[in-house]
């Protein structure tokens, strides 16, 4: 019966889901920015927004200190963690419909990992590629995160011929734990850029400003089209790879499609924000479970609901111990593992 409601729900008033959706994500970009070690109020961060970017407005008796910590400081950091809980909750909403899997995630599959051995290399050997400048960094976070997705698909062919989402997962399992391990050896063979890695990879949006908005955003932008244009390909390959063929879907075609864009979504995002676990987990099954298995549907309310869901994590990191702040990968750390251990138990029948 609540399956049927769900569905029911989910055909007829799916606006009512996206309008709950939006609101959620205002209020936690509100709340981001408005509370911190100084409260700002919501009338002078609509003043301020507005006095920005609408060119006559008035700023109207608005304290100037507000100003320069919304505009410098909050909003570019709830900015950012809107777009890495979105690009991190559409990579794992793809990567679960492609392996048919709750579980799969780029945490799990052992993208995150591979984006993070790129991101640390750049930092450990200050690498500066030509024509690319701030893009250096997402770009090899990018390369380390596809390499790695290739690298744990083949060894698990190798394992398993027919490539049971186990096996992939398994595999990605132990693929973090060994590019952990050669994390682990650059963090004692590093000297000065020892903090710096050590705080990119515990996981933060602080302090990024507006140039990790910029990094960011071209590869969110590319990779949201491409899985979004892939959304009915991937409810056919809900369904099984044979089937997928039977209805005319190109299936090895569409699955390097999904791999590489959301490949490309985990790297950028960990590449401005560090490791980050658990969040392309938990939001699309939170998802499924509110409207079904659609794909349309699922992916851009997974963008809304992650970067909701970010963006209330780093306000809980920056305020459970105020005025010093957690690593943001710690909150949803412990909010995701129990969940992930709950999804476990039940898809093995427990």
């Amino acid at each position: 019966m609540p399956s049927l409601f769900i569905r029911r729900f989910s055909k007829n008033n799916i606006w009512v889901v996206y309008l709950i959706a939006l609101a959620i994500l205002i209020l936690a970009l509100l709340a981001g920015i408005s509370i911190g070690t100084l409260k700002v109020p919501i009338i002078d961060i609509i003043k301020i927004i507005s006095a920005e970017w609408l060119p006559g407005v008035p700023l109207g008796g608005v304290d100037p200190m507000h100003s320069n910590i919304v505009f410098s400081i909050r909003l570019p950091r709830v900015l950012l963690a809107l777009l890495v809980g979105g690009s991190l909750a559409i990579a794992g909403a793809s990567f679960q419909g492609l392996l048919r899997n709750p579980l799969a995630d780029p945490y799990t599959l052992g993208m995150s990992s591979g984006a993070s051995v790129g991101a640390v290399v750049t930092l450990f050997f200050n690498i500066s590629l030509p024509f690319l400048g701030l893009f250096t960094l997402p770009v090899l976070s990018i390369i380390g995160s596809l390499f790695t997705v290739f690298l744990v698909l083949g060894f698990a062919r190798k394992v398993d011929r027919t490539m049971k989402v186990e096996t992939i997962i398994l595999t990605g399992i132990i693929f973090s734990s060994f590019l952990g391990s050669v994390i682990s050896l650059m963090i004692a063979l590093s000297g000065e850029e020892l903090r710096q890695i050590i705080g990119w990879l515990l996981g933060s949006v602080s302090m990024r400003g507006w140039d990790y908005i910029f990094i960011v955003l071209p590869f969110f932008i590319l990779g949201t089209l491409i899985l979004m244009f892939n959304a009915k390909e991937l409810n056919g390959m809900s369904f099984g790879e044979e089937q997928a063929r039977h209805i005319g879907i190109s299936v090895q075609k569409r699955k390097y499609l999904i791999l590489i864009a959301g490949s490309t979504l985990t790297g950028a995002a960990v590449a401005v924000s560090g490791t980050i676990g658990f969040v392309g987990l938990v939001i699309p099954h939170f998802i499924r479970r509110i409207i079904g298995y659609d794909h349309s549907h699922v992916l851009p309310l997974s963008i809304i609901i992650g970067g909701a869901f970010l963006v209330v994590a780093d306000l809980v990191s920056r305020m459970i111990i105020s005025p010093s702040e957690l690593p943001i990968g710690v909150i949803t750390a412990l909010i995701g593992a129990p969940i992930f251990a709950y999804i476990l138990i039940k898809k093995k029948g427990g």
